[in-house]
């Protein structure tokens, strides 16, 4: 197990972990679940009357595989897939309604979804490509719906597309398969390492360069099944080893096979993402060979912090375990060690609040500023990096729990969630971290009070007593 093991997931400190910190709040997944079963009721209702057909729906993706991570930025959105079956005997050609026939039912119904105010849904999106109609909710997230033809009998599905085909696909049976392969004990690991690959993904590729879900979790699952896993225990050792796995199988092929169709190949990007992708996981496999060479956790944390940015936590201050191990770093090693010493300044309207090493309370709203007070004492080459780390219900709920700030001695932000949140300040040296420090940020969410309010008038100004009307206030 790696020093680092109990940063990826920890049953004592379930709060500072990055198995927490990239999955959905309760909130957020109590939100969803009920938006998703009032969509499924309307669409069940509804398209059984615009096609006349039964209708069946069965959640899908990374919400159903357990997998889902929150949006990397307030900018993106929680995703979750929920297909609709569509239900006659034999084959898809053998009934009345095509594959755009389909289509266009579930567009029109969702439009008829968002068009009524008493749900929270807020707009309907063109068509997703050539598979899914897509609602936007007011939460911050979005359903995905595909639509398939399901032939009970059989038990036969096939997805219907915009070009008016029908696509060999079935959900369900690579459901199973996921299932099987993890089994009940490995599931929880092999679901956080999937998680953990996709949030690294999240924040290391763009739009359609990125690996879909899917094939992430089938690369998860059969490079799950080659590791010997008593050679590993903590989540740290497992994702090296994992990484390590998918780096020799892209070298060898970029083909990633449907475990339930072997003729479907779910890796749908570009020859250039392709090798993108090889070429980011072997720098993923290079920074775990550092942070598990590390010897303290801080050190480690700010090396995996160069794959899952702001998501990546540090050790708490009261760390025991931490403190053992910098002490045994101060002896074995003579290194050069800087200790920061960090000025704020928090500012709103002509309230002024300053700190050493931390501030707050401070109410929401104010520009803060971080300096490194000490820097004339930096050796030469020194580089000194800065990191927002958010926590709290309103900065989970507009997913925003922190993000790089950048390099200099000196940075500025705002106070923007009530919460207590940090930023934390790296120092290194060719590479090396020689230095770190958290500075809390206490925020409240009461407004500051007018500095000087004004006075009740002169006793002598005030209306008489007996000329106030009985419903005035006082």
């Amino acid at each position: 197990m790696g020093i680092a093991a109990s940063l990826f997931y920890s049953t004592s400190d379930t709060e500072n972990c990055l198995d927490w910190r990239v999955r959905p709040s309760d909130e957020q997944y109590d939100a969803q679940k009920e938006r998703w079963n009032d969509l499924a009721d309307h669409l069940r209702d509804d398209l059984a009357q615009r096609s006349d057909c039964s209708i069946a729906s069965w959640l899908q993706g990374s919400y159903k595989f357990g997998t889902q991570v929150r949006p990397a930025g307030p900018e993106e959105e929680f995703d979750i897939d929920l297909g609709v079956y569509f239900q006659w005997s034999g084959e898809p050609d053998d009934g009345k309604h095509g594959p755009v026939d389909l289509k266009t039912f579930v567009q029109d119904s969702l439009s008829e979804y968002v068009a009524n105010d008493d749900n929270d849904a807020a707009s309907v999106g063109e068509p997703r490509g050539a598979k899914c109609s897509r609602a936007h909710f007011e939460d911050g997230f979005h359903i995905d719906v595909p639509a398939y033809h399901l032939d009970g009998e059989r038990d036969a599905r096939a997805l219907a597309t915009e070009e008016n085909e029908w696509e060999d696909s079935d959900p369900k049976a690579i459901y199973a398969w996921w299932k099987q392969t993890t089994g009940d004990t490995d599931r929880p690991r092999c679901r956080r390492l999937v998680r953990y690959l996709k949030m690294w993904a999240a924040l290391r590729f763009e739009g359609k360069s990125r690996p879909s879900s899917i094939t992430l979790t089938v690369l998860v699952g059969e490079a799950f099944q080659e590791l010997d896993r008593d050679d590993y225990s903590g989540d740290d050792e497992f994702l090296r080893a994992i990484t390590s796995e998918l780096v020799a199988r892209l070298r060898n092929s970029y083909a990633v096979t449907n475990p339930a169709n072997r003729n479907e190949d779910l890796s749908r990007l570009s020859d250039e993402d392709k090798s993108s992708l090889l070429t980011k996981l072997e720098d993923l496999l290079s920074i775990a060979d550092r942070a598990l060479a590390a010897r303290t956790k801080t050190a480690s944390a700010e090396i995996w912090s160069e794959a899952f940015d702001h998501f990546f936590p540090v050790p708490e201050d009261d760390d025991q375990e931490e403190a053992v191990l910098k002490i045994a770093e101060s002896r074995a090693l003579a290194t050069l060690k800087f200790n920061p010493v960090v000025s704020v300044q928090a500012r709103t309207g002509s309230r002024v609040f300053h700190g050493t090493d931390r501030i707050g309370p401070i109410p929401k709203g104010c520009d803060i500023t971080f300096s490194l007070a000490n820097y004339h004492a930096l050796p030469a080459g020194a580089v000194v990096s800065w990191m927002v780390r958010n926590s709290g219900k309103e900065a989970e709920d507009k997913n925003d729990l922190g993000h790089r700030v950048g390099e200099g001695f000196s940075v500025a932000r705002d106070s923007a969630y009530r919460g207590d949140h940090h930023m934390d300040v790296a120092i290194k040296l060719n590479g090396l971290l020689i230095g770190s420090k958290r500075i809390p940020v206490i925020i409240t969410g009461l407004g500051m009070p007018r500095r000087n309010p004004p006075r009740a008038p002169p006793r002598a100004a005030r209306r008489p007593r007996d000329s106030r009307p009985r419903n005035e206030p006082r």
